[in-house]
């Protein structure tokens, strides 16, 4: 089915994006550096170590598309084999989790919903599986509280009272299945503050497949959730999809342009901030008119609420995505020529992967501060 070059390059991505993801978990989890000398230095044993994080974190992606290309292969859907992006930044001293994710490319169309739903929900839900089985070794094997002290040996220091203000404070943001099994499987005197989870490295494999498997699922477009909205219901996606993108971008950019900032950064803030807005819906079926409505009754709606609630904030990490997928993506889904109704255990597969979502989305998953 699939030619020898194509194992090979696919095969050397997958390696190239393990071996990328086994150098951020030791920039995360020990504080290990390629380009660092002395203490803080990348060796080949710490090296070894950060697999602990990687091979159960691209073993997850894996599964992932590998539920895609299964699913596609039973319904004779040519399809790519998994094509993983590398991407680690420590070499300029960046943090980075090793990869951008992976992706298995359609080559044929799909000509029934009934496809679009099996291939689409397949993949989080395999994905999903092996995560929680990460998680649950992962909370159930906690090292002793003190394990910290090896990674952070300040922390042991009496006097110690924080890094101050030259330091970026970050936390990883609850999501309802993380925070649930750490109450139930965890040892609370050994369970990790959100802010040192990223020190756990099944944990924190755990985490960012969670975080992967909510974004795939959001029903939006040609996400997996949005071919599941389609599978339920084939007549409202669209609505269903402009109304989700919507709210997202509304609660994204909360904050953005708000009451309070200087007036000539106001000036220029203002007329970005809408031209970005009109950009995420240029992808639609809007009349131009339509698009910068939107654009315009975002911005101003965004704004009167920060006038009101001065003290709500939106999560802009999520800017980056919208915009990839309004403009790059699209809201729409593909047109297909079958329509036959879908049996009732796809209905049931279909909730399940709605609760899915629900479980495993963090409205704020990277904390800053």
């Amino acid at each position: 089915m699939y030619k020898p070059k194509e194992y090979f390059i696919h095969g050397l991505l997958f390696v190239l994006t393990l071996i990328t993801a086994t150098l951020a978990g030791g920039e995360w989890v020990y504080g290990k550096w390629v380009i660092a000398d002395g203490d803080s230095s990348m060796t080949w044993e710490y090296f070894f170590k950060s697999m602990a994080f990687s091979l159960p974190f691209i073993g997850i992606l894996l599964v992932h598309e590998l539920g895609h290309l299964f699913a596609s292969i039973h319904h004779k859907v040519k399809c790519s084999l998994p094509i993983f992006i590398p991407a680690w930044l420590g070499f300029v001293g960046a943090p980075s989790i090793g990869t951008f994710g992976a992706i298995i490319r359609m080559k044929s169309f799909v000509n029934s919903r009934r496809k679009f739903f099996d291939i689409g929900v397949a993949g989080p839900i395999a994905g999903f599986v092996v995560a929680l089985g990460v998680l649950t070794y992962g909370f159930m094997t906690l090292p002793p509280a003190d394990y910290i002290y090896t990674v952070h040996p300040e922390y042991a220091d009496p006097d110690f009272k924080g890094y101050g203000e030259d330091v970026m404070d970050f936390k990883l943001g609850n999501n309802l299945l993380f925070w649930g099994m750490g109450e139930v499987l965890g040892d609370p005197d050994r369970l990790p503050a959100m802010s040192e989870v990223i020190h756990y490295p099944y944990l924190f494999a755990g985490y960012l497949a969670l975080f992967f498997t909510a974004f795939n699922l959001l029903p939006i477009g040609q996400l997996d959730g949005g071919h599941v909205v389609f599978g339920l219901f084939p007549r409202l996606h669209s609505q269903i999809s402009i109304v989700v993108f919507t709210a997202f971008l509304a609660y994204a950019g909360l904050g953005v342009i708000r009451p309070g900032m200087p007036s000539d950064e106001l000036l220029i803030a203002i007329p970005l901030y809408i031209g970005f807005l009109y950009l995420c819906y240029s992808r639609t079926d809007f009349t131009l008119q339509t698009k910068l409505t939107f654009a315009f009754s975002l911005a101003a709606g965004q704004y009167a609420t920060s006038f009101l609630k001065p003290e709500w904030e939106g999560y802009q990490g999520w800017l980056v995505f919208a915009f990839l997928l309004g403009r790059f993506m699209g809201l729409k889904h593909p047109e297909v020529s079958g329509t036959r109704e879908m049996d009732t255990k796809r209905k049931w597969i279909g909730w399940l992967a709605i609760l899915i979502f629900a479980l495993c989305f963090s409205p704020r998953p990277f904390i800053f501060s």
